[in-house]
Formats: C-alpha cells, structure tokens, sequence
C-alpha cells in the first residue's frame, strides 16, 4: 500500500513537470534561437527573431534648438548695407556757420589748432544705407549739407560695416524734404530693398541702425510706431524745416543715426531715420521711405530729384480757427504770408499765382481728397509730377471755386 502511494506521487509530479514543459515550449516559441528550433521540431512558419519588426523605446531630447530671433536675422541681413558717413575740410578753421551747424545737430566740436593743423577736419557725421547695387546712399540732407552747399575743399567718406572705407560725392538734394544721395565708385553692394510705408499701423515692430554718437558704429535699437503722419519741425532758425507725414517710433535715434533706415521684421527698410525731440523721451522720427523713393526715381531718371510745388505758404486749418472766424468749412489749407515781409502768402510767378489764388484763401481739396489732418496739401501735391495738372477746391471770399494748376519745378 506504501509503494502504490509513492507511485503515485512519482506519476503526479512527472505528469505536472510535463504540462509546465509544453506550457513553457508553447510561450517561448517564438524567443527560441532558429538553429533550436528545428531541433525541437517547431512550427517553421514562425518569423526568426532577427526579422521581428520591434520598437525599441528611444530616450526623448532634454532640449530642442532654440529658434533664431527675428532681430538677429534682420540686423545680420541689413547691416552689410547700412555705412557711417563722415563729412571732413581741409580749411584750416571753421566758420561760425558751420559751428553753429554741428551744434545744431550734435556733432563734435571744433579741434583745436595743433589738431587742425594735422590733417582735415571732421565737420559732420551721420549715416546711411544703399539702395542699388552700384553704390548709391540714401542719407540726410543735413548730414551732407556742408558738402553740397559749402566753399573750400569737402570730403566725403563712407564706411562700411566691415570697416571698408570709400569716398562718395553727392548726386543730388531734395529741396524740401530732409533727404540727400549720395555715390562711391563701384559694383555689387550690398543694399536694402524698399518696402511699403503706407502699410505701417501703430504698434508695428520696427528696427533702427545707425552710427550713433558718431563713434558707435551700426548700433541698433529696436522699438515699435509710435504714431504715423507727424508733422515736426527739424533744426532751428534758418536751418528749420517742417516734415510732415512722419513716422513716430519710440526705438531710440541718436545724434549719428541720421540718414540710417528705419527697417520692418521683414527687413526693408520703411523710413529713414532724420529727428530726435530733444524734450521727449524715446520720440524719434523718420521719413517715409514712399518719399525716399520717389526721389530717388528722379534721380536715377533725371540725375537730380525734381520737386512740384505749387507756390503758397500756408498753414492747416484748426477748429480754433474756424470757431473765431465763424467760418462755413472745418478744414483745409489756410493760404497765408509769414512774419517777414519777405515771406509772401503765393509766390510771385508761381503756378498758384498764376491760376489766381490770393492770399487767405482756403485750399479745400485736391483732385477730390480733402485736404486736412490724414492728408495734408504738401503730401497731396508731392505725389505729383512736374507737369502735372491739377484740380483744386478752392474756398474764396465766402464761395467755394474750381482752379486748374499746373503744377512746375521747385527751383
């Protein structure tokens, strides 16, 4: 009876080894090693584990790549077209003129006579940028004022962002707008193509780049549009001049900025960087560069820039002005004469003395735009050309008239 208890135990244990065998076999099939499994007789259909298509978890990045910032693409692509110019004499000492000047628009100040005697004298510094390939500059009229007006022996120097240097002389002044064009001798320049500024909208990001304080060269500063259609008054005294449709920006324009672009994230430029307020703080402003850009047509056409003008000062009509002179229209161009004596409301000769408008006449629109705040009648008679003809809404002793002009050259 003891023995056919031990043999059943042996039995059991043996048929329980088997079935964790053939469990054990069925489970790991398909792990087994190909040259076993022929041995074991196994199902041949099985894939050999080399060819089992198994993804292995891979370890994800601490850190993707930061992308690069907009401005540092900007910047790097504009700079190689953005120069410092240097206007220097060889007259051994300055007028009080050209004193006064450098005061005016903070260069530095006069060397002394052991330093003049040395070599030329820097009189003048600003910027600017290229705008063709074959070498032209587009930079502030008073950055390059004493060279295109003054006696004696002026030079001209631009300087690259690479520290090249070339001499330049200038192609021609725009005689109402503070804007100059400047040339150096050469092929294959690096320049900025222009973009849209009657596109900018407040608040639009923007960059400037200039030689500021005249010893940083292509500094950069990044701001937005503060405002758009300013109308400011650049200099003082006999060198002041009213800039309208402005471009306000609050990206910091030193003295030396002068003449450098006013750039969009896309990279061209929009204005070109000419004031600062001194009594503000971060109030820059810049000329669209729509008028830029229609000089420069006329300077690649005509080798100078021509400008239409009409013939009147004039100034905006306020409603201050309307309510103390219980007038019946609300806007338009006051037709008006200066302090002086000199200053004449229509200028003898001119095209609007010439089509019969008097002083105190109200020049109320232009080919149907009305004049006023969003379009003011220098704008609207810029965006002719010379010879052009135009029709003018005029309010005159109490009636409204209609006065064909044809618009000439400013001399």
């Amino acid at each position: 009876m003891k023995l056919n208890k031990h043999m059943l135990w042996t039995v059991g244990i043996s048929a329980l080894t088997s079935l964790i065998i053939c469990v054990a076999v069925l489970v790991l099939t398909p792990y087994i090693r190909p040259q076993y499994q022929k041995f074991f007789h196994l199902n041949e259909n099985l894939l050999p584990l080399s060819q089992l298509s198994i993804k292995l978890p891979t370890e994800e990045p601490t850190s993707s790549p930061l992308p690069e910032d907009e401005t540092v693409k900007v910047v790097r692509e504009a700079q190689p077209a953005v120069v410092a110019v240097f206007i220097s004499s060889t007259q051994p000492k300055l007028s009080a003129d050209d004193q006064q000047f450098m005061d005016l628009f903070g260069q530095n100040q006069v060397q002394t006579p052991s330093q003049q005697a040395k070599g030329p004298v820097k009189i003048a510094a600003g910027s600017g940028f290229f705008v063709s390939p074959d070498g032209i500059i587009i930079t502030n009229k008073h950055v390059v004022q004493n060279a295109a007006f003054g006696t004696g022996k002026i030079d001209i120097t631009v300087q690259t962002n690479s520290g090249k240097t070339f001499p330049a002389k200038v192609l021609a002044v725009d005689p109402v707008l503070d804007l100059a064009f400047i040339k150096v001798d050469g092929d294959g320049f690096p320049y900025l193509s222009l973009g849209d500024s009657d596109k900018l909208m407040a608040g639009q990001t923007v960059i400037a780049i200039g030689n500021s304080m005249d010893q940083f060269r292509n500094s950069v500063t990044r701001g937005v549009v503060s405002g758009l259609n300013r109308s400011i008054v650049a200099g003082d005294g006999a060198d002041s001049e009213v800039i309208e449709e402005a471009i306000q920006t609050d990206a910091a324009i030193n003295p030396g900025n002068s003449g450098g672009p006013l750039l969009d994230m896309q990279g061209k430029a929009i204005g070109v960087n000419t004031a600062v307020s001194e009594s503000g703080q971060l109030l820059g402003f810049a000329i669209p560069i729509r008028l830029a850009q229609r000089d420069l047509n006329s300077v690649k056409t005509l080798g100078r820039v021509a400008r239409p003008f009409l013939g009147i000062r004039y100034a905006m009509i306020t409603p201050e002005y309307v309510a103390d002179n219980q007038l019946k229209v609300d806007h338009g161009a006051l037709v008006l004469r200066g302090d002086k004596k000199t200053e004449l409301a229509v200028a003898p000769g001119s095209p609007a003395d010439k089509a019969g408008i008097k002083e105190n006449d109200i020049i109320l629109e232009v080919d149907g735009t009305p004049v006023g705040d969003e379009h003011s009648l220098s704008s609207l008679i810029g965006d002719h050309g010379v010879g052009d003809v135009i029709t003018l809404k005029v309010y005159s002793a109490g009636q409204e008239k209609i006065v064909k002009v044809m618009l000439e050259e400013f001399k």
